[in-house]
């Protein structure tokens, strides 16, 4: 009997403590911005974004994530890496196939910056 209480008080302490770390680390995530990426989708997208962008052909002229059309933000913040069409072991630059909503782009993911190959919409 004395190890189901024990296993009780011992869920009750487990359970306010992750209402509380939920909480507490969605509040502090909404004030600075941060972002916790521990899921290889997520850490790609947000390592692209972290960089500066450059346009194939144009790769002189370097822009802001927040100076991209709207869609490639879209495609950058809530898209999905498709890993199999990716060539993630490339040197020095790896090639990532990221889609959405009928939309996709090819970036290469550089060491300095991220280089926007081709950008299509599929025809469904």
């Amino acid at each position: 009997m004395g190890f189901v209480k024990r296993l009780g008080w011992y869920l009750v302490g487990l359970s306010i403590g992750i209402v509380f770390l939920a909480f507490f680390l969605k509040k502090k995530s909404q004030e600075t911005g941060t972002e916790f990426c521990y899921l290889p989708n997520c850490r790609v997208l947000k390592d692209i974004r972290s960089k500066p962008f450059a346009v194939m052909g144009k790769e002189a002229d370097t822009m802001s994530f927040t100076s991209l059309d709207a869609n490639l933000q879209l495609l950058l913040r809530e898209g999905t890496v498709d890993f199999d069409r990716s060539d993630t072991k490339g040197q020095p630059c790896k090639t990532y196939f990221i889609e959405q909503n009928g939309m996709g782009i090819t970036i290469k993911n550089c060491p300095e910056k991220a280089i926007i190959e081709k950008a299509f919409v599929s025809k469904n």
